[in-house]
């Protein structure tokens, strides 16, 4: 029967490839610098970085990120390349704890939420979304070489602090191409080539 399907034998994945699809286009996540993403104005240390997981995870309720002395919440994430970002998914609780509005900015390193006075790339308005549903597309001309990224969540639905439980990245990734001086290593055996020239020359013999 999976030859019917026209793949190889042991590749029909018909039944699971969408959402298998689905979640590699998720998969940005893989591509964070973890030891330097930041969540300023978490509760709880650490948990910012736990919103970022595979796109199958995203029911999991059990990990969130909670904001401390108001409802703001700003992420600095650095890619380990160059990322081509196409949409991001926000989810929260069906309740005012549910963000309200995202401000992306891009290669601001280490913004403050001083810095988030600035004007961002592009602004959206949130909807309540508590199953990963809802997609917001990003203008890829200004998201198309992001090397970090800042996301700011300025206000919510009226609570005191604002919950997420999961942020989804679409997009591309390339390697960073590395400015490091490259060292070439020489041979250090002769090069036939620069002795070339003795062996073409003809020994002339002169008769006295």
């Amino acid at each position: 029967a999976a030859m019917a399907h026209g793949h190889g034998p042991g590749r029909c994945r018909c039944c699971g490839e969408e959402a298998a699809e689905r979640g590699a286009a998720w998969g940005l996540y893989l591509r964070i610098d973890r030891q330097r993403l930041q969540c300023l104005n978490e509760r709880r240390e650490g948990s910012g970085a736990t919103v970022f997981r595979p796109w199958e995870e995203r029911g999991d309720r059990s990990q969130f990120v909670e904001s401390d002395d108001d409802e703001e919440l700003l992420f600095n994430i650095p890619f380990t390349g160059s990322v081509k970002l196409k949409g991001v998914i926000v989810m929260g609780e069906d309740d005012g704890t549910h963000p309200a509005e995202m401000r992306l900015f891009r290669n601001i390193p280490h913004m403050s939420f001083d810095d988030t006075a600035k004007e961002p790339e592009q602004t959206f308005s949130l909807s309540r979304d508590l199953l990963g549903e809802l997609e917001y597309p990003t203008k890829i001309a200004r998201f198309s070489n992001v090397y970090h990224l800042s996301m700011h969540f300025p206000k919510n639905f009226g609570a005191e602090t604002t919950k997420i439980f999961y942020i989804g990245l679409k997009g591309e990734w390339t390697e960073a191409h590395r400015h490091e001086v490259t060292i070439c290593n020489y041979e250090a055996s002769a090069n036939p080539a620069d002795h070339k020239l003795e062996q073409i020359t003809p020994q002339t013999q002169f008769i006295s």
